[in-house]
């Protein structure tokens, strides 16, 4: 008889609310869960966080309990958490989302702010012993978006501050240590050459599709995409006398040609049902169509700027035409509607920014590049970013060249001033880098949360129409 006993793991991420697709990785995973069970194997069942996402009106409307309602049906043994559940959801709708979980939520670096103490509904780590007494340690975390999570009355710590004492409590009662990591591939390879403790590093939150786990100083690291086009197998051999890894291997499976599961189908048809009564609350009444265009100045794009210059308590603001995914037809507006219409999870910003950095921002806003920038990332749920709108801010182009170029900015009616610091309210994500560095780079940013933008938009409907 054979001393290597099999252990077999599969992983899933990022599904970013993708419910669609589900169905099918769920009926791979029903699958291999009997094979296993046939052959008295032992096969653990894992979710690597950003299951949820507000994109989707079920999500939307269940505040991502409709997620943890399918993650259970679903059979998942452990979790844990990305961004989308961690700051896209107000503090308290985080502490209950997992109320009625029949699953485990591992996450060692979220803690009450000033308490230094976890939520009563995660733990660092747990400990699965197999029937053969090989004892698995797993430990999951979250990426430390600090300001953020700050702003949610969280504290969020930096991983590699609190793995090495977790890692020494964890080891003496584990065989094999498995990462749950919602931190991106780079901070895997990290954590792979800097601990080599860890097995095995299940990752999320970069989208990486490895469709062959890779080796990375004798750690297995595995990650599978996003969406669930593909759910992650780790196949282990043990020495059943030594308790050692002697072979560990990993793959993406492509499941998106998997016929869906039809109880989970079911389970999506009731979940929809739900959300829809939900999200027909009414807004407002308008009396005539808001219009938008992502390449044109537009009466919607234009309203949504006032109303989060006012949301924000700034003087001025200015956001991406994009965010709005078509126009607003004349009559009742519902929830449903602004979600269909904005479903970004977007939350507006106050940044303090001098006039030659706002110059210098809006002069970028406005060439064919960024108008027209298919943005994939940052909570953009849109097709381009689309042309810049704005209010308290007047600019004056040059449109008699094929190129049209800025001939003065006027602020509240007077020249923008380059040495001046303005009060800019603005979207979230043209402050996270890669867009606008100058707006990245401001020292001082207040962000509004859990607020999005299209609760800004039912403020501002609210508040002229209603």
């Amino acid at each position: 008889m054979s001393s290597l006993i099999p252990i077999y793991i599969y992983h899933t991420n990022d599904l970013h609310s993708n419910l669609q697709q589900w169905p099918s990785a769920v009926s791979y995973i029903n699958t291999r869960r009997q094979f296993h069970k046939k052959k008295d194997e032992t096969a653990l069942f894992l979710d690597i966080g950003d299951h949820a996402d507000r994109v989707h009106p079920i999500t939307e409307a269940t505040r991502g309990k409709g997620n943890v309602e399918l993650l259970n049906e679903a059979g998942i043994h452990h979790v844990t958490i990305g961004n989308n559940e961690g700051i896209t959801l107000s503090k308290d709708e985080l502490d209950s989302l997992y109320e009625h979980a029949h699953f485990k939520v591992l996450l060692a670096n979220l803690f009450y702010d000033k308490e230094n103490r976890r939520p009563e509904w995660a733990e660092p780590f747990d400990i699965i012993e197999t029937k053969e007494g090989i004892r698995i340690g797993l430990i999951g975390m979250t990426i430390p978006f600090y300001p953020l999570y700050k702003e949610l009355g969280w504290e969020i710590k930096d991983p590699l501050e609190i793995l090495p004492a977790l890692l020494a409590e964890v080891k003496p009662h584990a065989d094999i240590i498995v990462f749950l990591s919602h931190l991106g591939y780079p901070k895997d390879e990290e954590i792979a050459n800097q601990f080599k403790e860890i097995d095995v590093i299940l990752g999320a939150h970069t989208h990486h599709l490895l469709k062959s786990s890779i080796l990375i100083n004798d750690t297995l690291v595995a990650q599978c995409g996003k969406n669930s086009y593909y759910v992650g197998q780790v196949q282990l051999l043990i020495d059943k006398n030594t308790r050692k890894v002697v072979k560990k291997e990993g793959a993406a499976e492509d499941v998106s040609k998997e016929e869906p599961a039809q109880e989970t189908l079911g389970l999506l048809g009731r979940l929809e049902e739900k959300a829809d009564k939900v999200l027909e609350e009414p807004i407002a009444a308008i009396p005539e169509p808001l219009s938008i265009s992502w390449t044109l100045p537009s009466p919607f794009a234009d309203l949504l700027a006032e109303g989060l210059k006012e949301w924000c308590g700034a003087e001025i603001s200015m956001l991406n035409s994009g965010l709005l995914l078509g126009s607003l037809e004349t009559g009742n507006v519902t929830r449903k509607d602004l979600h269909r219409l904005c479903p970004h999870p977007i939350n507006p910003c106050l940044v303090h920014v001098k006039g030659s950095v706002l110059k210098e921002t809006i002069a970028a806003a406005f060439t064919e590049k960024m108008i027209h920038l298919p943005l994939k990332g940052l909570g953009f749920r849109g097709e381009k970013l689309g042309r810049m709108a704005f209010a308290g801010i007047t600019v004056e182009l040059d449109e008699s060249k094929t190129n049209p170029y800025i001939k003065n900015i006027l602020i509240q009616g007077e020249l923008l001033e380059a040495s001046k610091i303005y009060k800019l309210a603005t979207v979230d994500m043209f402050t996270f880098g890669p867009l606008y560095p100058g707006l990245a780079q401001s020292s001082k940013k207040k962000y509004f949360m859990p607020e999005m933008m299209r609760d800004v938009l039912a403020d501002i409907l609210k508040n002229r129409y209603a």
